[in-house]
């Protein structure tokens, strides 16, 4: 799904874009980059994988309209590749930072979580699974 191997823990891996109007941004993205596209079910919801040339690169998906009735902004959130999510989860909560979005597996893709850091900027965390692995209990 666009991870490699050889990705380095704590680097960049993956970005979202949360968008008001989703179709809109997905026929955007894809008329200015070149991107395709398809969707995906995870977390009890759709979402749609972003493509540059064979790579997956992102995804994005429709605001919840509570949000945006709220005025929560259309926004892109950047995922850093952790080895282990338990434990940078228990390690950013131990150096001031709040989970925002508990732990779950998006299947055959990742484990994904985000946080707040201690400035208030929120970050995705992005750990590759197994295919095979099953999605949260708790999801």
């Amino acid at each position: 799904m666009g991870r490699t191997e050889t990705e380095a823990v704590g680097r960049f891996c993956w970005v979202d874009l949360a968008a008001s109007d989703a179709a809109s941004a997905k026929s955007f993205y894809n008329e200015l980059l070149g991107w395709t596209s398809h969707d995906r079910e995870a977390n009890g919801g759709v979402f749609t994988c972003l493509r540059s040339g064979d790579a997956e690169i992102g995804s994005l998906y429709q605001l919840r309209k509570s949000h945006v009735e709220r005025g929560v902004p259309s926004h892109w959130t950047p995922y850093v590749h952790v080895a282990d999510m338990d434990d940078t989860i228990a390690r950013a909560e131990a150096l001031g930072g709040e989970v925002v979005v508990r732990p779950f597996t998006v299947p055959g893709m990742a484990r994904v979580a985000l946080i707040q850091d201690t400035v208030g900027a929120l970050v995705g965390l992005w750990q590759k699974v197994e295919s095979d692995m099953a999605e949260d209990a708790d999801v």
